[in-house]
């Protein structure tokens, strides 16, 4: 290994190191600016008032604490698998399971939320119809993409990450041109509250649904693995992507609350649309193809990273082995595709989009607390490498910060969210069990010429049950590589369920 600071790569890993920082900050940006802002934006006016700024900046400084522990582990373990993997070597394979499958809640819960936001305003400006209709359409649509195979290529994913940029930036250039011919009040952006909260609730309610716009950073830890000198490209990468993404949201948030009146934003499932609207000069026809496809790219992505989650866990024993099996001809995890796009449908039948997005966020804190701990806990044993050290106020911070955050959650939400982690639990129970039964070491065979009061274990068995027992906790940690890279598998230069070739 090259121990020339800057120039170290991971030799060990059979991955190729081909991303280059350019490549890997559009490829974080990509996956941090999404459909969340074409939906919430009238959420977050609901719960803070117009001044949407605030708590989009208040959010992306929370999301900058997470981002520094996750920057801090990647470059220390620059291994597909994240924050299960970072988890299950800081507390263990239990915690590793939790921690990966939270993440894969999450997966299922945001396509719930999309779901609810594609059959919003946006596509009632072509056809009115019943909520479930499109609901139950919409996810099958998308199952059967997933079940016939996506290979999703890198230019693809440009293509995608360009249309969805490209609606943020005309809404930003239609609400200044608002706000030039002077039909626009930005004194707006100075009115926080609501007249239900105060200021600071006010924020801090607003905080939990902006946070749903900064995600998707964590998943880049996926790709750190096959990053040229991850030491200093991650991190630039990282912290340039949600910069830049959290100065489009902003200039979008404070044009849309300027541009709009609040109470427009908040009774409207596509604000954004609003905006078209009050400029004038767009079709809002046009706006909304644009709007429903980033939603349908973002929900359709993140169904496949859950499927393969799903997939992955059961392969490794993880969850049931019903959800491994795969068609014969298109080698799709179809059992898991199934699985995960019938609770999403349940999931967009029973709650709005502001539920289901605080729900996705409150499952992600779980997983950032543990990041943010596993951080602490790690920069305490001897790193193989050196890698990016954040001062330790810093995931500290973080650590709060999800406390925090998780005090603001509605009771509604948290009965969601415990429930979800209640069936975590009781998974993670099951698979150590299992663990546990499966390395229990066999009696050893009686051998002639022993008396039979000392028969007991040969002389290497106390290395076997520690190989055992070695092998166990590889098994979990491989795991959790599995369940996050799910997430990386939803934009893999060479899809494995693909079929042949």
């Amino acid at each position: 290994m090259d121990q020339t600071p800057g120039a170290q790569t991971n030799r060990s890993s059979p991955l190729r190191q081909a991303l280059t920082t350019p490549l890997l900050y559009f490829f974080i940006l990509g996956d941090v600016l999404g459909a969340g802002a074409y939906v919430l934006v009238g959420q977050v006016a609901a719960e803070s008032g117009p001044a949407v700024w605030l708590p989009l900046t208040a959010a992306l400084c929370l999301a900058l604490l997470t981002a520094a522990s996750y920057a801090e582990l990647a470059t220390r373990s620059p291994r597909a698998g994240g924050a299960a993997h970072y988890a299950a070597l800081a507390y263990g394979p239990f915690v590793g399971f939790l921690a990966g499958f939270c993440m894969l809640a999450a997966g299922v819960v945001s396509v719930g939320a999309l779901t609810r936001g594609f059959a919003g305003d946006y596509l009632t400006e072509f056809v009115s119809l019943p909520v479930a209709l499109v609901a139950l359409v919409f996810l099958a649509a998308l199952a059967l993409l997933n079940l016939r195979g996506i290979s999703a290529s890198t230019r693809a994913n440009a293509v995608a990450t360009g249309i969805e940029v490209g609606g943020l930036l005309l809404v930003i250039a239609l609400g200044a041109w608002v706000l030039a011919r002077g039909d626009g009040d930005p004194r707006r952006l100075a009115d926080v509250g609501t007249v239900h909260h105060g200021p600071v609730a006010a924020v801090l309610g607003g905080v939990v649904l902006a946070y749903y716009s900064f995600v998707g950073f964590e998943t880049s830890v996926n790709v750190a693995e096959e990053t040229r000198d991850p030491r200093r490209s991650y991190p630039r990468a990282l912290f340039g992507a949600l910069l830049t993404a959290g100065l489009v949201y902003l200039l979008v948030g404070c044009v849309a609350a300027a541009a709009v009146p609040a109470h427009t934003l908040v009774h409207s499932s596509g604000p954004l649309l609003e905006v078209v609207r009050e400029a004038g000069g767009v079709p809002p026809r046009l706006f909304s193809v644009v709007a429903l496809v980033a939603v349908a790219n973002g929900a359709l992505l993140t169904g496949i990273m859950a499927s393969r989650l799903a997939f992955g866990m059961a392969r490794d024993g993880l969850l049931p082995g019903v959800l491994s099996r795969v068609l014969p001809g298109r080698r799709t995890p179809w059992v898991a595709v199934v699985a995960t796009t019938a609770l999403s449908l349940l999931l967009a039948l029973t709650g709005s989009v502001a539920v289901l997005a605080s729900t996705l966020v409150l499952l992600l804190l779980v997983v950032f607390f543990l990041v943010n701990t596993a951080a602490l806990v790690l920069r305490r044993r001897p790193a193989e490498r050196d890698h990016f050290r954040t001062p330790a106020v810093v995931p500290v911070l973080g650590a709060v910060s999800c406390v925090l955050l998780a005090t603001q959650v509605e009771a509604e939400v948290w009965l969601r969210g415990a429930a979800v982690l209640a069936v975590g639990l009781v998974l993670a129970v099951v698979a150590a069990l299992r663990r546990r039964a499966g390395r229990r070491p066999e009696p050893e065979r009686k051998t002639p010429g022993r008396h039979p009061e000392v028969v007991g274990p040969g002389p290497d068995a106390a290395a076997k049950d520690r190989h055992a027992a070695e092998q166990g906790r590889g098994a979990v940690a491989q795991g959790g590589d599995a369940v996050e890279q799910g997430r990386g598998a939803a934009v893999p230069l060479d899809d494995p369920w693909d079929g042949p070739r």
